[in-house]
């Protein structure tokens, strides 16, 4: 039985990296949204039935997510009913990972997992976090949003320091190396824990 490792934090404060910081320890990393991609992509087993509800949001035998956001745009209660479809899926996905890993830690790589009770189905959590004003440089810095959506993706998501208070490992993400040396440190620890099991 391998041992899995909930991964989680904000937006922009270094999830992606810290997963590949995992990867490089060893761990397999399952990421939510590559799973999401997967689904929506041409083939993906989201396509049909998304389309089943809202046939404008398939172009090109895709599930658009420019389609999608017009759709949650113009009806608010359409999320309810994407997320019906997804969530469902997404687990799927998840439970075949979960199925088929081979390496003593598994990583699951869940921006909402407290927001989603995700938690619970998890042996131990890792935030991720970092100083308000870095986060919000490093958003900005993508250049894919604006402050305002910034803002509005912070307000859906539970405040840092609840996530951290919750957690059972904090990596702080202020650079690299520091980021490793703890992704080492909890990495060290698990294999310790499950070598005394």
């Amino acid at each position: 039985m391998s041992f899995l490792l909930g991964l989680t934090g904000s937006i922009g404060m270094g999830k992606s990296t810290t997963a590949r910081l995992f990867a490089e320890e060893g761990c397999q990393v399952w990421d939510a949204d590559a799973a999401v991609h997967r689904l929506y992509a041409r083939g993906g087993a989201a396509v049909a039935p998304i389309g089943a509800v809202f046939p404008e949001a398939i172009v090109d035998g895709a599930v658009s997510r420019e389609a999608l956001k017009r759709i949650i745009e113009a009806d608010p209660g359409a999320l309810r009913r994407i997320e019906a479809v997804v969530h469902p899926l997404v687990a799927q996905d998840r439970a075949r990972f979960i199925d088929e890993g081979t390496s003593d830690i598994l990583v699951f790589d869940i921006p909402l997992l407290f927001e989603s009770g995700g938690e619970a189905g998890m042996d131990a959590v890792a935030v991720v976090s970092v100083d308000p004003d870095t986060q919000r440089a490093r958003v900005l810095q993508r250049g894919t949003m604006t402050e305002a959506q910034f803002a509005m993706i912070l307000a859906k998501q539970m405040p840092d320091a609840q996530k951290r208070a919750l957690a059972d490992y904090v990596i702080v993400t202020d650079d690299l190396e520091h980021a490793r040396a703890q992704v080492q440190s909890v990495v060290g620890q698990i294999r310790e824990s499950l070598r005394n099991a």
